[in-house]
């Protein structure tokens, strides 16, 4: 599956291997398929993929993930959606890349 990628190397996603069980939850709720299965663990395949919507941090029974959601992208797009705001800072609200974004609601 073909995702938009936000902004290289901004995201607040965090992976401990020590606590990863390999359960397999954070490939089943991640809308991006940021993670991916290696022979024991969950592993981060696409950290800039990640819109920080904070489903795997909520679901791991192991709490072996963690991310601020809410910040970023995915707050930029929300606020547009809910009309908080009538101009997406990021040029679109799907915040694909692009050049012209800006650092304060992208960042």
């Amino acid at each position: 599956m073909n995702h938009p990628s936000y902004l290289k190397d901004v995201v607040t996603l965090k992976l401990d291997q020590e606590k990863c069980t390999g359960c397999g939850m954070c490939l089943e709720v991640c809308p991006h398929e940021v993670f991916r299965m290696n022979t024991r663990h969950a592993e981060i395949q696409n950290r800039d993929a990640c819109m920080e919507c904070g489903a795997c941090s909520r679901n791991c029974p192991f709490e072996a993930i963690s991310v601020r959601a809410g910040v970023g992208c995915a707050a930029a797009m929300i606020n547009v959606i809910l009309g908080r705001t009538d101009q997406p800072c990021c040029g679109e609200p799907d915040c694909a890349s692009s050049a012209k974004k800006s650092a304060a609601c992208c960042g």
